[in-house]
């Protein structure tokens, strides 16, 4: 055979174009598709500069505090804040101390990255020198230009401070930070009660690591940067302090500040006194303590042995147990009567357990919608201190109360003269706020909400008692939008909105009595901003002076200073790097812009921010939004399928609107798609008609929203291919992805449910019934995927984990069951051992990809 240069030559170049793929040919499941997918998260962990300020405020003076942050020369700078000059500067001339530092050691300080990482670093009050480690060894900086000296750790400090060693104690509870060097924390307690020591996680969570009892100390080992608080028995924080490596007593006395808790979103930060008193069974007198024996009621002196069982109605499957709920002056207290039921079990068969060739039985509790529940009824007692044994016991006529999904956030009034309680009736139709008489036991409703469709318990309510004045701060949707309202105790009329407009509290921050202002988080309250983002606002109960303490047009998360002078406040948006910045608490003035963050190192790997897209929605007016995320390698002279990725659970919205990477999605556009993701009508934060498209109607997920905003984004985006869309989603996503095929086959081509809740019935039962409703009605089976499968349209890849605890997978088999009887053809992947969020697993999330490669580009992956 005979070969002339020139033919070798192109085949050599053919060979060539194979192997290296310009960009234009990558999205269709190539090799080098599926190597930007595997690669994507670890080639854009690139830092972000100056996107996170933490604050340490200075322990002498609420006007100034300290930061560090990475700038974009990839060092660590240090900024130090004056709020009453209004100015951040650097805290010393950083190259002169890296200089001093390499001088000391002997070598360069500078060529490390980040550059003066310096550990366990503090200031004094006056901001005028500042210590920390380097190298494994200890210095102290004289502000700004030095001189540098090392701390001879075998000399005793001899600061200016009357004692040196003691750890100065935090005005506000500070989460840890990691990275610190370890060293020791002792707790010092001077009060005269137990505290309970514990450790606060990066995320705010408190982890119990012991006791220390009145005039003792208590030591333990942390990590400089850790936080801890001291807790009371009755729940409250009395002391807070971060591990350094400098000082090590932390002491606690009459004198320590009672710091301010971390910020809870849509909760009372801290319990109240009378709160922590009402968990205890104990009166708050301590003269009485209540007990529950076999089921009934016992009260106890505890000055002497008088003891009198104060019922005998009680037994296994209606009895008294649980807590008791004390009124202020001992001489009445509640406890709840409950009947009981079986909890319903399923069972989760593991096929392959580690160590057995034999599969294992696992039963698990699991209520599902139309169960039987139990049902307290609250039970009121007058106690005879003369004799016990007569005291007094009514039980309350539940008429006002007669089917509860729930009985909570019990209170008694302040003069003990009445208590109330929030009563949740089942299917979620009713919210009542119940008031007893203490002397009489009748009860009356203060407040009685209803809907025609749902009232959203678990996410829309706010209820506090104002006693002083007789007063309840209430939130609800009555107005079309979720608002506050305050009521009066004794009427139930409403006295006035506290606030008001087309727009909705998402959560109360702070509730002031004293002076009668309250602030919340607030969104849609901007005209023109995106209805989600997030805002801070304070108001006066009566509805007046309403301030806006937070501005900037994107999703806001805040820090207030120790004592709520100063609020640092950070907005960033899904196109937008943060921005943090120092505002006045009282009136929302920028104080100084502290920081604007740099995306460039994060840009130049190919990754684009994600554009938001604003289209009408079913009705041609409201405004549906979403994002449009594009492959790193986007060619805007191709086109390419599109991927939504949904989840359209009711209890909230999903549209991210703060900036971040969203590697998942990206992950998934890597591949040659489009993806988008889109918040439709049925979720949550915008009106209650907005939320109520939801109601009995879960099998919608807002797919009318979603289309018509595809198509929309789609006139002026010839790059969205809308004949080849596909869909994903897991858990409740998972019943929407499918459902995508059964009811709108003609637009969707391909979906991926992963662990779907694809019957409401077989679901578990809180969540559904919220929005189902109760009892059961044929709504149910209208809307499941199991008596809906024989409409499918479309591919289909059903994933689930044969250990899901969370959604029953009996609801993936029978939905499977159901295609087979249709004669439907289907993708099945069964993961065993594996729990809720199957998908996640790296061998399904890899299927996962390849079925969109083969059904939307028509090609074989080849990874």
């Amino acid at each position: 055979m005979r070969f002339n240069a020139v033919r070798i030559l192109g085949l050599l170049m053919t060979l060539s174009a194979i192997v290296i793929v310009p960009v234009a040919a990558i999205g269709q499941g190539s090799q080098q598709d599926y190597q930007l997918w595997k690669t994507l998260k670890k080639r854009i962990d690139q830092p972000v500069f100056a996107d996170r300020v933490d604050p340490n405020w200075s322990e002498s003076s609420e006007d100034s505090f300290w930061y560090q942050v990475l700038s974009s020369d990839n060092a660590f700078r240090y900024v130090i804040v004056d709020a009453t000059t209004k100015t951040r500067k650097e805290a010393f001339d950083h190259d002169l101390l890296a200089n001093q530092l390499a001088s000391q050691l002997g070598e360069d300080a500078t060529s490390s990255k980040p550059k003066l990482n310096l550990r366990s670093l503090s200031f004094d009050a006056e901001f005028t020198k500042a210590r920390f480690e380097f190298a494994k060894r200890k210095w102290e900086f004289a502000l700004p230009d030095g001189p540098l000296s090392e701390i001879d750790p075998r000399q005793p400090d001899h600061s200016d401070s009357d004692d040196a060693e003691t750890l100065p104690a935090n005005r506000q509870v500070k989460r840890s930070r990691d990275g610190g060097d370890r060293t020791q924390i002792q707790f010092e307690n001077r009060t005269d009660q137990p505290l309970h020591y514990k450790w606060v996680t990066a995320t705010g969570e408190y982890r119990d690591y012991g006791r220390v009892d009145p005039q003792q100390t208590a030591s333990i080992s942390t990590f400089a940067g850790h936080s801890w608080i001291l807790e009371s028995p009755s729940g409250l924080i009395v002391a807070s302090f971060v591990a350094d490596v400098w000082q090590s007593l932390a002491r606690i006395d009459a004198q320590t500040p009672r710091p301010q808790p971390l910020r809870r979103s849509s909760k009372r930060s801290s319990r109240s006194p009378r709160e922590a008193r009402s968990m205890q069974s104990r009166s708050p007198d301590g003269a009485w303590q209540v007990s529950f024996e076999n089921h009934n009621v016992v009260l106890k002196s505890a000055k002497s042995d008088a003891r009198a069982v104060l019922t005998t109605s009680g037994d296994a499957t209606d009895g008294f147990s649980g807590r008791v709920w004390w009124s202020p002056d001992s001489r009445s207290f509640v406890a709840m009567k409950t009947k009981t039921v079986d909890v319903r079990t399923i069972p989760i068969v593991q096929a392959a357990p580690e160590g057995s060739i034999h599969s294992k039985l696992h039963t698990i509790d699991y209520a599902k919608p139309g169960d039987a529940m139990d049902h307290p009824r609250p039970v009121l007692f007058h106690v005879n201190e003369s004799d016990l044994a007569e005291t007094t016991v009514t039980m309350i006529d539940d008429s006002l109360f007669p089917n509860p999904y729930s009985i909570r956030d019990l209170h008694w009034h302040d003069d003990s003269t009445s208590f109330l309680f929030l009563y949740n009736q089942r299917g979620h139709q009713t919210l009542r706020v119940i008031s007893v008489d203490a002397e009489s036991g009748e009860p009356r409703a203060i407040i009685d909400e209803q809907s025609e469709t749902f009232v959203c318990y678990s996410h829309k309510t706010f209820l506090q008692p104002i006693d002083a004045t007789n007063e309840v701060i209430w939130m609800s949707e009555r107005s079309g939008w979720n608002h506050l309202y305050l009521i009066d105790q004794s009427s139930g009329e409403v006295k006035n909105a506290i606030t008001q407009g087309n727009w909705v509290v998402r959560g109360v921050e702070q509730v002031d009595e004293a002076n009668r202002q309250i602030w919340l988080t607030v969104s849609g309250i901007d005209e023109g901003q995106d209805p989600y983002h997030r805002h801070l606002i304070r108001v006066n109960f009566d509805g007046s002076g309403l301030v806006r303490l937070t501005r900037g047009d994107g999703d806001h998360e805040w820090e207030f200073s120790p004592q709520r002078r100063y609020i640092v406040d950070s907005y960033s948006r899904v196109d937008l790097p943060p921005v943090t910045e120092l505002r006045d608490a009282e009136t929302g003035e920028l104080v100084v812009e502290l920081e604007k963050a740099d995306a460039s190192e994060l840009l130049k790997t190919g990754w684009q921010f994600p554009e938001r897209f604003v289209a009408k929605g079913r009705d041609g007016e409201t405004d549906i939004h979403g994002i449009i995320i594009r492959p790193t390698h986007f060619d805007a002279s191709k086109s390419y399928p599109v991927l939504e990725a949904i989840y359209a659970g009711p209890h909230s919205a999903f549209v991210p609107k703060q900036f971040g990477r969203h590697a998942s999605l990206v992950e998934m556009a890597e591949l040659g798609f489009i993806v988008v993701k889109i918040d439709g009508m049925g979720t949550s934060h915008r009106s209650k008609a907005f939320h109520d498209v939801c109601w009995q109607n879960l099998g919608d997920s807002g797919f009318p929203d979603r289309i018509a905003w595809m198509k929309a984004a789609a006139v002026d985006r010839p790059e969205m291919d809308l004949s080849r869309v596909g869909i994903w989603g897991g858990s409740a996503g998972g019943q929407s992805a499918m459902r995508a095929l059964i009811a709108h086959g003609d637009f969707y081509r391909a979906a991926v449910a992963d662990c779907g809740c694809h019957d409401n019935r077989v679901d578990k039962r809180w969540w559904n019934e919220q929005w189902m409703g109760y009892p059961i009605g044929p709504h149910y089976a209208e809307q499941s995927n199991v008596t809906q499968a024989h409409r499918l349209q479309g591919d289909l890849m059903l994933i689930v984990g044969e250990m899901d605890q969370n959604v029953d997978p009996a609801t993936t088999m029978q939905v499977v069951d159901a295609l087979v009887q249709a004669d439907k053809d289907f993708e099945l992947l069964v993961m065993p051992g594996v729990g809720h969020g199957a998908a996640s697993h790296p061998y399904a999330h890899r299927r996962q990809a390849d079925f969109f490669v083969r059904k939307l580009w028509k090609n074989e992956p080849r990874f």
